[in-house]
């Protein structure tokens, strides 16, 4: 189908739009009524993402937010994430003394 979740298929739902006038009894109206129903489509909320399939290659598909927001697909990691050195490298570093400020603005 066209406009759909290529994870979950999700798709078009069709159903009613209700047009309504009047005030409603409760707030001292004599009643709402229907003034006219025409059919119209209930449609997905598609994105279009780039994830990473099974095999480690990349490729663009058009997924629903709820496949998205459930963790059905992978999204492509574009730049490796900042780790902070681990304490053994840390450790392993020679200590080094204090640099001191120089210039025309340190201090005595």
């Amino acid at each position: 189908m066209a406009r759909s979740c290529q994870v979950c298929g999700k798709g078009f739902s069709i159903g009613n739009q209700v047009t309504i006038r009047g005030k409603a009894k409760y707030l001292g109206g004599v009643g709402t009524k229907i003034t006219g129903i025409t059919k119209r489509k209930f449609k997905p909320n598609l994105q279009r993402i780039r994830v990473t399939v099974g095999n480690g290659t990349n490729s663009s598909l058009l997924v629903c937010t709820q496949c998205i927001k459930g963790g059905s697909v992978t999204k492509l990691v574009k730049q490796k994430p900042f780790r902070l050195p681990t304490a053994d490298k840390a450790a392993s570093k020679p200590a080094t003394e204090e640099a001191v400020p120089s210039g025309p603005r340190a201090r005595p």
